[in-house]
């Protein structure tokens, strides 16, 4: 529902997030504190939240913010090609155009045994920290946390594999309401930085 109050905190949230790369939820919930709104106030969905990062972007981001995401997506195809034996998917605004320098890279894994994807990092040479994260269905995943150099930003950007049940990979690639997909696979990511033909 886009209550004043709903595209108020949004347009505040996006801010953050465009500004100073906080997360969407975080953003959403400093966004009520700063406004001097009631605690219980409800939230922008992620929907309204995304068309005012994208307003914002378009606004004041629009000389930079271009090659800033292609920079995150042709770093997100190296991360993807390392570990192409794990089916992965890029998800969050790397893949959905929001990103900017402040950005990281997030990479869902689906693999048959979540050992098997630290083993390969770890064969890669690749330090890496694990932690535990919710999952798109609620579920705790383990997320292996990397910090890589981007040379055409010239600054170190996090980048992160949530790793999956190989069987969560079904529910995973239905669309969203919009019609539009979540994550995108390494190809579908390749495709986004091919110019379009003439």
């Amino acid at each position: 529902m886009k209550t004043d109050a709903s595209w108020e905190i949004a347009n505040t949230a996006a801010r953050m997030v465009v500004e100073e790369g906080l997360e969407w939820g975080p953003a959403k919930k400093r966004a009520v504190k700063q406004l001097g709104l009631p605690g219980r106030t409800a939230l922008p969905d992620n929907e309204v939240l995304e068309a005012a990062v994208r307003e914002y972007l378009e606004l004041f981001c629009a000389d930079t913010q271009p090659a800033e995401l292609r920079a995150l997506r042709e770093m997100a195809v190296l991360w993807m090609e390392r570990m192409e034996a794990f089916r992965p998917y890029l998800v969050g605004a790397v893949w959905n155009g929001t990103a900017t320098r402040l950005s990281d890279i997030y990479i869902q894994l689906f693999c048959d045994d979540s050992k098997s994807a630290e083993i390969a990092l770890i064969d890669h040479g690749v330090r890496y920290e694990v932690s535990s994260i919710n999952g798109f269905h609620g579920e705790t995943v383990d997320a292996l946390s990397i910090s890589s150099f981007c040379k055409p930003l010239n600054e170190s950007i996090g980048v992160h594999y949530l790793v999956y049940d190989l069987d969560d990979l079904r529910g995973a690639l239905k669309p969203d309401a919009q019609g539009r997909t979540p994550r995108g696979s390494l190809e579908a990511v390749r495709r986004l930085l091919t110019p379009p033909t003439e």
